[in-house]
């Protein structure tokens, strides 16, 4: 047997148990809540946390520290437009 038949001999059994365990899993109810809960464990935990991390590294590799300011020691203020007043609704 050459390696490339084993391989796919191999991922064709592998295929086949990922599916008939989940076709048990689905069928089964109290696998399907657990199941369930796992997902919206690892959706509501494990990706905010990766991101946290991911941002932290970014700021890192900024080369800025956590505490740094801008030079004028705060963030750039945002000019607020002039205000002229009411503006009055088109006649139709």
């Amino acid at each position: 047997m050459t390696d490339a038949t084993a391989e796919k001999l191999t991922n064709l059994a592998f295929g086949a148990a990922v599916a008939g365990g989940l076709y048990y899993v689905l069928r089964t109810p109290s696998l399907r809540r657990a199941a369930w809960r796992i997902a919206v464990t690892g959706v509501t935990r494990t990706i905010p946390a990766w991101l946290g991390q991911e941002i932290l590294l970014a700021w890192h590799e900024s080369g800025r520290s956590i505490g740094e300011r801008s030079a004028a020691g705060r963030l750039p203020a945002v000019q607020p437009a002039p205000f002229d007043g009411p503006v009055a609704a088109p006649r139709l």
